[in-house]
């Protein structure tokens, strides 16, 4: 039999779940598109606009 202290309890779970839905993929999302706009960004200012 598994003891409370073993695993994680349902509520536990569910605010888990919640924070990773709700909180970081939001947040990773923003910051893989930014990240990816920044990198564009530098190389453009670098290399030029595009078709120069």
């Amino acid at each position: 039999m598994q003891n409370e202290s073993d695993g994680y309890s349902k509520p536990q779970e569910l605010r888990s779940f919640l924070f990773l839905t709700a909180v970081m993929a939001p947040v990773l999302t923003v910051v893989i598109v930014a990240g990816y706009g920044f990198i564009v960004w530098a190389y453009q200012l670098i290399a030029g606009p595009p078709g120069s």
